[in-house]
């Protein structure tokens, strides 16, 4: 192919048609498989299939002692490092057999046999008994050509050593005769009854479906084979190769019952779930049962002892008793038994294997009459897809004889030089799997993983070969054919710049993105107004110092700057400058400042912006909620149709708040009278032995804390109770209950049923939605006369929340009555500096402190925001995030809607805080070392309780906790210290 101009143009049409990228994955990409086969769909799911697989191990094989008691389950270790004879191997052996028979549909008067080998020792097994060269009537039918004939060199190598076997059984036994073997003239076809009949054949062998399985039979064929062995069945007998049959055969059903019951088949099994393969099985007619008998009284050739299923009824007289199928690896299914044992090579845990695939199967796809119609329909989907699509096309053209277990694909291309074309289609296979393929230029194209088993065999037509039997979903094998499309045009490139690169025509490599693309103006100066204190400790002028922040924005590329913006063309261009001003607090300070837009964005944390404000490109509220961020510049959360990204930094005070909201419970439980005993030890005034009796307390292990609110706050809070042994119940909405559950807390479904018995009440539920009609928020007085109530008597609640969260008129009851005996508030409180005025959510709770001196605590909202560490962080998260809006136009933590042209960029959150996301478990495989000893302590761990859970003798289970105590502490100790590094440790999001 030396035409440059035509290599140009055929290499951009591929790259026209490839230019919107790889299309959808199939979720298996092993195409090579039959009907039980291993339907995983990826690494985690095959590691589960094969804990689930020992669990049925377990549950299925049972031991039972010699009065036939139950002493526990066998494990699949025991199993494979046991003998293969004997129970339970015998037992496998024979649920394999009859769930094999039991699923397919075999007839119960059809035995089926068990053998050593794939498809050709099954083949082998089936003709060598059946075939007699003794027999000089005998004649056989084989429906593909005559070995190195015309016809057969587009019959692949496969199929003609299935035939070639024949003419040597014949050719090499003293009394054989090739010629008693027809042929087909073209492959797969079933001459008619009266065909078969008039050339005197006895034994019609089926192998022009296998190995390609492309092709099928038609309906009138199969007609005809029946009425054939109708005409003598006694004499008679088909065999079949089902390799590609079983569960994709597409005619009617009452044709499908007849082929099983009056044909003997052979299939190789294997890929259970992934494990071993390499044994056979074959069901044989009663009237081919007699044939056998018949023929091993007067045998023509040596069978090999694994392959042998008439035996000799008298193990010790090999060559002079008679020898019958009786004595052989059969499975009866009118008696439910095996008639005789297997050879000890075999694997019981291969065969159990297989009745678990099986089982695995059946229960995700249906009968064997639903397998056979989902492969009819996928035939049918392959047909369709083909029809619009044509660059490739089937080799069988003749639709009713196209089969529907395996579709056999050519590709029709301008590409007519055939060395080029075995390039493309060889590179497209490296790209459909996991070699991938790199052009001259050393760019690399990372392999799909999209199809594995896809090659046609040697000397098919054909490109491509795949299993798109029933076993696959129909959007799967849409996946596949769109995949080899893909990939064929992909590899094409690659060789025809190859191509292309010996005639002295060359490609540079795109340029390789440095990570993401930046969006924002270089021409423009941005600016961001800080509204709070970004630091809480104070530095060494006495004030609070920010100075971590501004070297944290100084790093990143911004600029700091104390007061107001000032004049906005004096500022460097291409930077984003940030004002701080934190002692910003009324609207009358604000607007003036904010009303035109003079910042583009804003950081706030405690301070309420006014609506009027204008943040044209986004806001961060360092905290969790956006109560405080009124500006109508937002488009959603709390703003009103603005366009700009609002958002927060959920968790960043979490544990600053829960931490605090613990210090509330332990100043009164456990009720240890400590300044009054400090007073005491200090004066010299106490004597242990004679006074400690008079001070008796509660630990804290044990007592009940009722938590309102599964978000970050309250998930802390529970976490901190229950490392003190307390029982935690938590009320949320129902959808986390799961996740509640999960991590060893009670679910409840309501806040009275959380509060009941409680000793302890902690409340972190937020104000909700805000009613506009009534301006009431939906959460306000939540804990109410019936949620205090259920509570013990004597109780202590703790309102670290929003003070409206609470009735305050139920509390105060509840304080009077000795319901509650201790009562812990957090909430605003603001004094107009002019008038004196006070006002806030802490209104209510000043008259109760006057009325029940000495039970409650008030603080002015303090817990979350006194804590320095955490406002850092909050406002270095909250930095980060108003890069991220203004370079690249990516929102984090968004609260209401996404603005246009923007991107989401998920949520973020500290370790352990709050939900675990999809990035953080991203970032967590981006771990190696991390994620590795995480995965060797899981394993261990596994194993160990795996062990534990399936030993049932106790002294069995005696030796492995003497053994592995240590080692299981140890890791289950390090797995939990892990998974908190690693943020893996929470509920999950979505």
């Amino acid at each position: 192919m030396t035409d440059i101009a035509q290599m140009q143009e055929q290499r951009l049409n591929a790259l026209r048609q490839t230019a919107s990228g790889a299309p959808k994955l199939p979720s298996n990409p092993f195409f090579g498989v039959g009907p039980i086969t291993d339907a995983t769909t990826d690494e985690v799911d095959s590691r589960l299939r094969r804990i689930a697989f020992d669990a049925w191990i377990e549950k299925t094989y049972r031991k039972f002692d010699d009065r036939g008691n139950d002493i526990g389950g066998f494990t699949t270790a025991e199993i494979s490092r046991s003998m293969h004879r004997g129970y339970p191997a015998d037992k496998i052996l024979t649920d394999m057999m009859r769930a094999i028979h039991r699923y397919f549909g075999f007839p119960r008067t059809n035995r089926m046999a068990v053998g050593l080998g794939g498809g050709h020792s099954g083949f082998t097994v089936c003709i060598q008994h059946l075939m007699n060269a003794n027999d000089a009537d005998q004649r056989l039918y084989v429906d593909t050509p005559r070995p190195e004939s015309d016809p057969s060199k587009a019959a692949g190598f496969f199929r003609q050593s299935w035939a070639t076997q024949l003419i040597e059984m014949q050719r090499f036994a003293e009394k054989g005769c090739e010629s008693r073997i027809h042929f087909a003239a073209s492959e797969g076809v079933i001459p008619t009854a009266a065909e078969l009949s008039s050339l005197g054949v006895s034994i019609f062998v089926g192998v022009g479906h296998e190995t390609t399985g492309a092709n099928a039979y038609t309906s009138a064929e199969i007609r005809e084979l029946l009425s054939w062995l109708d005409g003598d069945p006694a004499n008679r007998h088909a065999v079949f190769d089902a390799t590609s049959m079983l569960g994709a055969m597409p005619w009617e059903p009452e044709l499908v019952s007849a082929v099983m019951a009056k044909c003997c088949l052979f299939m190789p099994f294997q890929k259970a779930i992934g494990g071993i393969s390499g044994y056979f099985v074959a069901s044989f007619t009663p009237h081919a049962l007699a044939l056998i008998e018949k023929n091993q009284q007067d045998p023509a050739w040596a069978i090999p002892r694994q392959l042998k299923i008439a035996p000799p009824i008298d193990p010790r007289q090999p060559f002079s008793a008679k020898r019958s199928v009786d004595a052989g690896p059969f499975f009866d299914p009118a008696e439910d038994r095996m008639l005789g044992g297997v050879i000890n090579t075999y694997s019981a845990l291969a065969f159990a294997e297989t009745t678990f695939g099986l089982l695995q199967s059946e229960a995700r796809v249906g009968t064997i009459v639903e397998l056979n119609r989902r492969s009819a329909a996928n035939r049918a989907v392959i047909d369709e897809w083909v029809k619009s699509h044509p660059l490739l096309s089937l080799t069988v053209t003749d639709a009713e004889r196209r089969g529907a277990a395996v579709t056999l694909l050519k590709v029709e291309d301008d590409i007519t030089d055939a060395g080029i074309h075995a390039r493309i289609i060889a590179r497209s296979k490296q790209l459909l799997g996991y070699e991938g393929i790199t052009h001259p230029n050393g760019e690399y194209e990372p392999g799909l993983d999209a199809a594995r088993y896809v090659n046609a065999f040697p000397g098919t037509p054909g490109d491509y070969r795949a299993w798109v039997g029933g076993i696959r979903e129909p959007d799967d094998v849409v996946a596949l054919l769109e995949n080899l499309q893909y990939a064929y045009l992909r590899a094409k490139i690659v060789v025809l710049e190859e191509e292309l690169a010996k005639h002295g025509v060359t490609f540079e490599a795109p340029a390789k993105a440095d990570g993401a693309v930046r969006k924002d103006d270089p021409n423009r100066a941005y600016t961001v107004l800080i509204a709070d204190l970004v630091g809480l400790r104070f530095g060494a002028g006495g004030e609070p110092d920010y100075s971590e922040v501004k070297s944290y924005i100084e790093e990143k590329g911004g600029s700091f700057h104390l007061g107001l913006v000032g004049d906005r063309e004096s500022l460097e261009k291409g930077r984003i400058h940030f004002f701080y001003q934190p002692n910003l607090s009324t609207e009358a300070e604000i607007l003036p400042q904010t009303d035109k837009g003079q910042y583009d964005a804003l950081i706030a944390a405690a301070t309420f912006i006014p609506k009027s404000s204008v943040f044209p490109l986004g806001g961060v509220r360092i905290g969790a909620g956006t109560g405080n961020m009124g500006s109508a510049s937002w488009g959603g959360g709390n703003g009103e149709g603005g366009e700009a990204a609002l958002m927060n930094t959920p968790g960043i005070n979490s544990r600053a708040t829960a931490q605090m909201a613990v210090k509330a419970i332990l100043r009164v439980m456990p009720d240890l009278p400590v300044d009054r005993l400090h007073r005491m030890v200090a004066g010299g005034d106490f004597d242990t032995g004679r006074q400690l009796k008079d001070f008796p307390t509660a630990k804290l292990e044990g007592r009940k804390l009722a938590v309102l609110g599964y978000g970050n706050i309250g998930r802390e809070v529970a976490k901190l109770a229950k490392a003190f042994g307390m029982t935690v119940s938590i009320y949320a909405r129902e959808h986390h209950k799961r996740w509640i559950e999960a991590e060893g807390f009670d679910y409840a479904a309501s806040p009275v049923e959380a509060a009941s018995g409680a000793d302890v009440l902690s409340v972190h539920i937020g104000l909700g939605r805000l009613d506009a009609a009534t301006g009431v928020y939906s959460n306000a007085g939540t804990v109410d006369a019936k949620v205090l109530g259920a509570m013990k008597d004597g109780a202590v609640l703790v309102n670290y929340d929003r003070g409206e969260v609470v009735d305050a008129g139920a509390l105060d009851a509840a304080l009077a009555s000795g319901k509650i005996a201790h009562a812990a508030i957090d909430a605003d409180l603001f004094r107009d500096a002019a008038t004196g005025t006070l006002s806030g959510p802490m209104l209510p709770y000043l008259p109760l402190e006057t009325r029940h001196k000495g039970k409650l605590e008030l603080l002015p909202h303090a817990a979350a925001d006194t804590d320095h560490p955490s406002r850092v962080t909050g406002a270095k998260q909250a930095v980060d995030q108003i890069f991220d809006v203004i370079r690249f136009k990516s929102v984090v933590n968004l609260k209401g809607d996404l603005p246009e042209g923007h991107v989401s960029g998920g949520s973020r959150t500290p370790a352990g805080i709050g939900k675990v996301t999809k990035q953080v478990v991203a970032e967590a495989g981006g771990k190696a070392a991390l994620l590795e000893e995480l995965r060797q302590a899981s394993e261990k761990i596994a194993a160990i309780t795996g062990a534990l859970s399936a030993v049932s003798d106790q002294d069995h289970r005696g030796r492995i906790v003497e053994r592995y105590t240590g080692l299981l502490v140890e890791n289950a100790d390090r797995q939990r210290a892990l998974l908190d590094q690693l943020g893996l440790y929470g509920p999950a999001e979505g």
